[in-house]
């Protein structure tokens, strides 16, 4: 007597796999999104009609409603802004800077600031919502 094999195939899919490639996408994207923008600091920044947004990376000077003043997230003391700010410069040869002020901060404190890129051939860019 002759034992018969079913010579057939079923076609399968691995699903063990997969929840390992959804578990390192998840970290993946969780990364990238908190590097997206490391140089933000919380403020309530101006409204304006429309905004231009940039890929680069530029440097950041941030000031708070408490006028402390931030590069990068570090915080500056104001009268060693401008020392400090050039120094950043320097190292990654980049003469764009954005400004980020709260909405509520005085004209002349925004002038003071503007005055250091003027001074040293800056362009310096003003952070706003839509």
């Amino acid at each position: 007597m002759r034992v018969r094999r079913n010579k057939r195939f079923h076609a399968e899919i691995a699903a063990s796999a997969l929840s390992d490639i959804m578990f390192f996408l998840l970290l993946f994207f969780l990364i990238i999104s908190t590097l997206a923008n490391p140089n933000v600091i919380d403020l309530s920044l101006p409204k304006a009609e429309s905004n231009k947004t940039t890929d680069k990376a530029h440097v950041t000077i941030s000031v708070t409603p408490d006028k402390e003043y931030f590069i990068d997230k570090q915080q500056v003391a104001p009268e060693e802004l401008e020392g400090a700010l050039m120094a950043k410069l320097g190292t990654t040869k980049d003469n764009v800077v954005i400004v980020r002020l709260p909405k509520d901060l005085q004209v002349q404190d925004m002038v003071d600031i503007l005055q250091i890129g003027q001074r040293n051939k800056l362009k310096f860019s003003i952070a706003t919502t839509k």
